[in-house]
């Protein structure tokens, strides 16, 4: 790209939706250099046309979307934007993607396609252009494509002695581009022993969010689900905001918290909104509370992070070296309100650290 036009592959079983994405991306400032009918037209023109970024369709003949993207990523390393239909068997294949490689996805309208789609053009090219920008070259645990599991050692938390965990902590992750892996492993990096109320929002649309809580549940000790209107959660259990709603703290007793969800207009452009989360838990939550932004783009969080660095909660980011897009990092970062600013792989560990007290042996 070298500080020109972004270049993009174009990948659809449909003629019409090829066109309607192409022309869409065209207008945004996106050069379309190639499409595809198939996985394995994508494959063949990723490695002829070396493009910045591929919208890869889910479903498609002579080779899937899973499989187009499994073999770029060992062929010719290339950031690719998963286009999802919204039914569960894409919501369970676009995760099974972003496993073998993808960055992200964009849910494709149903309906009326071309109203829709000219309705989402913005936010189209706008992520496409994110996407374009991710590093995926060489992807190790330590890098932003091909995120690893696990890889934090308990003991870098604990010193020397015994430790102990303060009571009743809150933790809030907020996220977009990018972020489901790396949710995933700061979620299978936290012992069930530090007993947090986990409040997660990743920027994803409805028909997704149920989905992915269900995956941190299978990958974390702790209970994950996604949030309900009225859902009430005590240590070792974590709720995920649904998509297309706000979540929100009403109130916290006792060591429980209470969200509900509203469906008020978007902030920072989004709905949920990091924000939203961040500042109502600021509000209510009077134990120990620490908020962390995780790689995506745009400001969401920064504001929510100030919130709680102003209640006297503990406040981490994660390093641009290790996020797909650092723009809300870098937002957050910026407020000057970050406590630290960690790898992914040290995200779980600087939790711990700011809710550990050392106990003398």
């Amino acid at each position: 790209m070298a500080g020109g036009r972004p270049r993009a592959v174009v990948a659809d079983d449909s003629h019409f939706m090829r066109s309607v994405i192409s022309d869409m991306l065209e207008e945004g400032g996106i050069d379309v250099v190639a499409q595809a009918r198939n996985g394995r037209e994508a494959v063949e023109a990723v490695g002829r046309e070396d493009p910045d970024v591929v919208t890869m369709d889910v479903e498609m003949p002579e080779l899937d979307g899973i499989e187009a993207t499994e073999r770029i990523m060992a062929e010719h390393p290339t950031p690719v934007l998963m286009l999802s239909a919204h039914t569960d068997e894409d919501a369970d294949v676009t995760f099974e993607a972003l496993d073998r490689g993808a960055v992200d996805f964009f849910r494709k309208p149903g309906g009326e396609v071309s109203m829709e789609m000219s309705r989402l053009k913005d936010q189209l090219v706008e992520i496409v252009t994110s996407v374009a920008e991710v590093d995926v070259g060489g992807a190790t645990g330590h890098s932003a494509g091909g995120v690893t599991r696990g890889t934090a050692s308990p003991s870098a938390a604990e010193p020397s002695g015994e430790t102990s965990y303060a009571a009743n902590p809150t933790l809030i992750v907020g996220s977009s581009t990018g972020g489901p892996k790396m949710v995933e492993q700061v979620l299978s990096d936290l012992p069930l022993a530090a007993d947090c109320r986990v409040l997660i929002v990743q920027h994803m649309p409805d028909g997704f969010t149920g989905r992915f809580a269900e995956r941190i549940d299978a990958r974390s000790d702790y209970d994950v689900r996604e949030a309900t209107d009225g859902a009430r959660i005590g240590g070792g259990e974590a709720l995920v905001a649904a998509g297309d709603s706000h979540m929100a703290v009403k109130n916290y007793r006792n060591g429980r918290l209470r969200v509900k969800l509203t469906d008020d207009a978007p902030v920072n452009s989004v709905r949920p909104a990091v924000d939203v989360t961040m500042r109502t838990a600021a509000d209510v939550v009077d134990d120990p509370l620490v908020g962390v932004i995780l790689t995506g783009m745009g400001e969401d969080g920064a504001d929510g992070i100030r919130r709680i660095k102003a209640a006297g909660g503990h406040t981490l980011a994660q390093d641009e070296a290790t996020s797909a897009v650092y723009g809300m990092p870098r937002r957050a970062v910026e407020t000057g309100c970050v406590d630290d600013v960690l790898p992914i792989d040290e995200v779980a560990n600087g939790i711990l650290d700011t809710i550990t007290t050392e106990v003398s042996s």
